[in-house]
């Protein structure tokens, strides 16, 4: 399907020729085609991409419908909509290579978490969010409801208890557009997020019950019924930044539907493309090369395969540019 490009494309086309380059555009071809042929494609965000301010592309391409659903780590949940409250409240650091433990030390004692060269502001980020979660949980379970934790962050957006707070444009949040959208997204290992740690916090205090928010096992369940509907015809694409549990999770349900379950007429994979600067080497998962996942039932040996060795910040922007057309 032929469509015009915008200028971030034309210089793509004009100069990504090779090498890396060349396989950026491959994928962001590859994606397009899936979709042109009526495929659906799962996106995963591992690392800080929510702090990287993905949202400025992603928010897109979930309101233009070309992400169906979305895998990420608790952090990537959070950190999209603490960017969206606090904004003018993080702090770069450019220099943070040459910090000392005792700088390192000093950030801390002013509440400010670092990511690379990003500070979180604490109280502005963290806390803010605290209260209107605390609220959701309990509200759930004096009514004896359990959620999802995406499904809780849903409800704050939703309520528009937040927009006091917002501080930046909320078409570049992601969460929003996904609410917006009520695109399904899967979180596993939610736990080992701030907002997670808060949960258990009140968990261990006896003010909430564990069971208030669904587990990582029943994550994967709703995964299995969401691809069992979804996988016809072209079938369910995977896109992968980064290496990790967010990627980790969902692409082995396909296996686990196949192999576990002896369901013989699970599709494969239908498109995969990993972004990733992890070096490729044998043992390491976020190394590993595309064609190992056939050894694992993942995908299949005629599955479009594509990886892309670069840091992710820079890469996925520009694919999802090309998909967009800009």
């Amino acid at each position: 399907m032929s469509k015009t490009r915008g200028p971030i494309s034309q210089f793509i086309e004009r100069n990504y020729l090779h090498f890396n380059a060349a396989a950026l555009v491959d994928a962001a071809k590859g994606y397009e085609t899936h979709l042109d042929e009526g495929g659906k494609m799962l996106v995963s965000l591992a690392g800080a991409m929510s702090t990287a301010e993905l949202g400025i592309s992603l928010a897109e391409m979930i309101r233009q419908d070309k992400v169906a659903i979305i895998s990420c780590t608790g952090a990537n949940l959070e950190e999209d909509v603490m960017n969206l409250v606090a904004h003018s409240h993080y702090k770069r650091v450019p220099h943070y290579r040459d910090l000392s433990p005792q700088e390192e030390w000093d950030l801390l004692e002013n509440h400010y978490n670092r990511v690379t060269d990003t500070c979180i502001p604490e109280e502005e980020a963290f806390r803010r969010l605290q209260s209107h979660l605390v609220k959701v949980w309990r509200d759930a379970e004096e009514r004896g409801e359990r959620y999802f934790p995406h499904e809780f962050l849903y409800q704050v957006v939703r309520s528009g208890e937040l927009e006091q707070y917002y501080e930046i444009d909320p078409k570049n949040s992601w969460i929003v557009a996904a609410a917006e959208k009520n695109i399904p997204i899967v979180v596993p290992g939610w736990e080992d997020s701030t907002t997670g740690n808060i949960f258990t916090s009140y968990v261990i205090k006896g003010e909430l019950k564990a069971s208030t928010v669904k587990s990582g096992i029943e994550y994967m369940v709703y995964l299995t019924e969401w691809y069992r509907a979804n996988s016809g015809g072209k079938g369910v694409g995977f896109f992968q930044i980064g290496g990790g549990i967010a990627g980790d999770f969902p692409i082995c349900v396909v296996p686990m539907m196949y192999q576990d379950l002896e369901w013989h007429d699970v599709p494969f994979w239908a498109y995969f493309c990993q972004i990733s600067d992890s070096t490729t080497s044998y043992g390491s998962y976020s190394g590993a090369v595309p064609n190992e996942k056939i050894t694992w039932g993942k995908l299949d040996i005629n599955t479009p395969k594509y990886i892309v060795e670069s840091d992710a910040t820079i890469v996925a922007p520009l694919i999802f540019a090309w998909i967009l057309g800009q």
